[in-house]
């Protein structure tokens, strides 16, 4: 590529590599105290390392233009020891040190605060969640997390079978999800919004669609979704759901998922109670309605391949409708 060639392309690739810094996914728009600290880390340490590298150049510019007795003061032994020992170990002491400080590294969590914990376990390809309040009220959900504005939030990290990994990029830094360890993530929202998460470790063939959304609310408005998502699932409304209810119940549904107030209590896949309430299905592959029930029911293996759920080819047309339906009304 010629120099004018790349003169004229650069700002294209370079606005394009900015707009992936951007968005609900991005550790460049921090909406968490943590993600707040390691964006502060982040600049201040490439910062640094831009002087150092800018320092280094010159250095080279200036020992090859300069005349052989420059160059001979630069090979002395006092000046490779001071540059090439001394001064990145002071430096990177320093920044370690400072980042250490900075992030609060062991530091236990704010005294007087009430601090909300949820379990979060990795599971091939998806999220479950389970609620426990301080007074030891439980409740599980899937693939998304509600939590309180400028509230603690202790996320006990584990894993159902292979290394996962958790990353919401807004909110804090990634943590492992290793078998047979419970690793603790803190998560402190400083505004309400809604921030993308990741697993961040290969977990196999669908990994890349193990996502998942954290919705980070007012206190007021948590608690209000609380008292709803703690509730057992809402009735049919409507003949159309009521048929889709027992669609669900006499298809064996129930033997892997949970409805809360229905006979349906299945542990193998996520919890169904408020499914229709949800941003998205399928941890973030699909979006939420009765078009993407439907083809989730039938052609999941195709959505995410190996998959638990076998694809359901056995329901009509109007079978699928209606149990679409009834899954989108529980809310």
């Amino acid at each position: 590529m010629s120099l004018r060639r790349w003169l004229a392309t650069s700002p294209v690739v370079v606005a394009l590599a900015a707009s992936g810094c951007a968005g609900n996914q991005s550790a460049f728009a921090p909406t968490g105290i943590d993600a707040d600290r390691i964006n502060l880390l982040f600049w201040i340490m490439t910062l640094a390392g831009g002087v150092i590298l800018l320092a280094v150049m010159i250095l080279t510019a200036l020992v090859i233009a300069r005349p052989a007795w420059f160059r001979r003061r630069i090979a002395n032994d006092r000046f490779v020891i001071g540059a090439g020992i001394v001064f990145p170990m002071v430096t990177l002491t320093v920044l370690l040190t400072y980042g250490l400080l900075m992030m609060r590294a062991g530091a236990p969590l704010a005294a007087g605060q009430e601090t909300l914990r949820i379990a979060v376990s990795g599971e091939q390809w998806w999220w479950r969640v389970t609620y426990r309040d301080s007074r030891g009220q439980q409740m599980e959900s899937a693939n998304e997390i509600r939590i309180p504005v400028g509230r603690p939030v202790a996320l006990e990290l584990t894993t159902a079978d292979v290394i996962h990994s958790f990353w919401v990029p807004n909110l804090a830094g990634k943590l492992d999800m290793i078998p047979g360890r419970t690793n603790v993530l803190t998560l402190q929202a400083t505004e309400k919004g809604i921030s993308r998460g990741q697993c961040a470790e290969y977990c196999g063939g669908a990994h890349a669609m193990m996502s998942l959304h954290v919705v980070a609310l007012p206190e007021n408005e948590f608690q209000d979704w609380w008292l709803r998502e703690a509730a057992p699932a809402s009735g049919p409304d409507y003949a159309e759901q009521q048929w889709g209810r027992q669609v669900f119940l006499e298809s064996g549904c129930g033997s892997c998922h949970t409805v809360r107030g229905t006979p349906a209590q299945g542990k193998i896949g996520p919890d169904l109670t408020h499914v229709g309430s949800r941003l998205s299905l399928a941890a973030a592959t699909l979006p939420n309605d009765a078009e993407a029930f439907a083809r989730w029911i039938r052609d999941n293996q195709h959505i995410k391949p190996e998959n638990r759920m076998p694809g359901y080819t056995i329901f009509s047309v109007e079978q699928l409708a209606v149990l679409a339906a009834y899954l989108e009304g529980l809310k």
